[in-house]
Parts: structure tokens; C-alpha cells; sequence
């Protein structure tokens, strides 16, 4: 029978080898191989074009491979870039005296109390959209609940006597930092980055399908899906449901290993 950490390991192998057949894909996939083709327009899926084809002739599949590869790139930049951030001030709030920690405190339940998305528009706006402003929408938004996590953790290390230890040898609170807490953190950090990456990926798509993140002339999937919204009631629900797919199911198991590798790092779960 199976336990638990063979089970992580075989859904952290099976995401990787997806994540970076997509990436490896996408290098191959060139802008001559999403040239408009009008004699093969809206054609449905077949062994030919497994995804189908749009209304300007372009295969699907092909069109889906991209969207995906960028946002997964996107993903992937912005949740590491939101993990340092909560890094920097979990560990801040919990060593840099009382008024740090009020005020990180206090702008982390700010953050928490403003919808992620409308709050992630604002900010994709005012940096006029594109990958570097939907990267630093996603990045700003995404770090209150890690920081949470990173805040405890570091005040728990604190106590301890080795660390309190080094503390009244005069050590400096970056020694402190750098040498006790940050290896203990460690795992915290990984599968928070594992877990940010979900949420990443997913308001990309939504504020570009709302109009508000990538270029419409690149082929992601927040603008794939909103390009298909047109042409749903014509009968052509390959354009959606595909690239729909494709993008629920990256996610969904990403999460997974993220959830896997919280519980086998939690000694409170059970028994693996």
C-alpha cells in the first residue's frame, strides 16, 4: 500500500514532468506555428487539431500550450517574489521590537481586509498592465497570509534557549536571523511558495480575462477564455472548455503537492 510521502512524491514527479513538458513546449511552439490559417477556421476537435481550431484557423491545443507556459512563468516569478516579501516581514515583525510588529501587523491586516482581485486591478492598472505589472500585482497581494505563518513561527524560535542564547551573547539580529531562524523556515517557505502559486496563476487569468493584465496579443489564457466568451453561443465550446481544462488542472495539481508536502511536514498530522 501506498503511504502518504510516496504519494507526495509521486504527484510532486508527475507536476514537474507537466510543468516542465509545458515550458519545453512552449519553446518549440513558435509564432509561425499560430500563423491564422482561414481554410481550417472553427473546426472542431479531431485527430488533426486535438483542441480544435478558432474562428481565424489557429489549432488550439498549440494556442493553449503558450497561454499555459506563460502563466505558469508568471506564476512562478510572482509567488517566489510574494514568499520573500512575507519572509522579510514575518521575520521583521517578530525581531525588530514591538512598533515593527504592530506596524507589519497592522499592514498585513489591511491587505487581508481588501479583496485580492480588486486590489491586484488596481495596481495591474496604475502599472499599466503586462507581465511586469500583473508580476507586481500578484507579488503585493499575495504575502499577508504567509507572513502570518512566518511571524509565529519566528516568535516560537525566539523563545528558544539556543536562540536566546545568542541573543544575550550580542549577536545581531540578521546573525539571529540568518543563522537560527531562516533554516527552520525553510519548510514553511517551500510549500508556502507551493501553495502562492495556485492563487498566482489563477488572478493572472482572471484580471486578464477581465481585461486588465496580459497584452490581448499574447496568447494567454485569461484572454483566450475571454476571446471564446463570443463565440459560445455559436456552438464552438471547444474554445473555452479546453484551455479551461488545461488550466484547472495544472492548478489543482500543484495544490496538491503543496497540501502533501504541509501535512507530511506537519509532525501533528499522523503517521505517513
Amino acid at each position: 500500500m501506498i503511504n502518504r510521502r510516496q504519494k507526495v512524491f509521486l504527484y510532486t514527479g508527475f507536476s514537474l514532468i507537466l510543468i516542465v513538458g509545458i515550458l519545453l513546449a512552449d519553446v518549440f511552439v513558435s509564432v509561425e506555428n499560430l500563423r491564422t490559417d482561414f481554410s481550417q477556421q472553427s473546426l472542431g476537435p479531431s485527430f488533426s487539431h486535438w483542441f480544435g481550431t478558432d474562428w481565424l484557423g489557429r489549432d488550439m491545443l498549440l494556442r493553449t500550450v503558450k497561454g499555459l507556459a506563460l502563466s505558469v512563468k508568471v506564476g512562478v516569478v510572482a509567488s517566489l517574489a510574494s514568499t520573500l516579501i512575507a519572509l522579510l516581514l514575518g521575520v521583521s515583525a517578530a525581531i525588530f521590537g514591538k512598533r515593527t510588529d504592530a506596524f507589519i501587523s497592522w499592514l498585513t491586516d489591511l491587505f487581508l481586509g481588501i479583496p485580492h482581485l480588486i486590489l491586484l486591478i488596481l495596481i495591474s492598472f496604475a502599472l499599466e498592465g503586462g507581465v511586469r505589472g500583473v508580476i507586481i500585482g500578484v507579488a503585493l497581494t499575495h504575502w499577508p497570509s504567509l507572513t502570518r505563518i512566518i511571524r509565529a513561527e519566528v516568535l516560537q524560535l525566539k523563545s528558544m534557549p539556543y536562540v536566546q542564547a545568542s541573543i544575550r551573547f550580542g549577536k545581531s539580529p540578521f546573525y539571529v536571523a540568518r543563522k537560527h531562524m531562516l533554516p527552520h523556515l525553510m519548510p514553511q517557505l517551500m510549500v508556502g511558495s507551493i501553495l502562492l502559486f495556485p492563487h498566482a496563476v489563477l488572478h493572472e487569468a482572471s484580471i486578464t480575462f477581465l481585461g486588465f493584465g496580459l497584452d490581448p496579443s499574447r496568447p494567454a489564457i485569461g484572454i483566450i477564455l475571454s476571446e471564446s466568451m463570443r463565440y459560445l453561443t455559436g456552438g464552438y465550446w471547444w474554445l473555452a472548455v479546453f484551455p479551461g481544462l488545461a488550466l484547472l488542472v495544472v492548478i489543482r495539481l500543484v495544490d496538491v503537492v503543496g497540501d502533501n508536502l504541509h501535512m507530511i511536514s506537519d509532525p501533528q498530522q499522523g503517521q505517513l
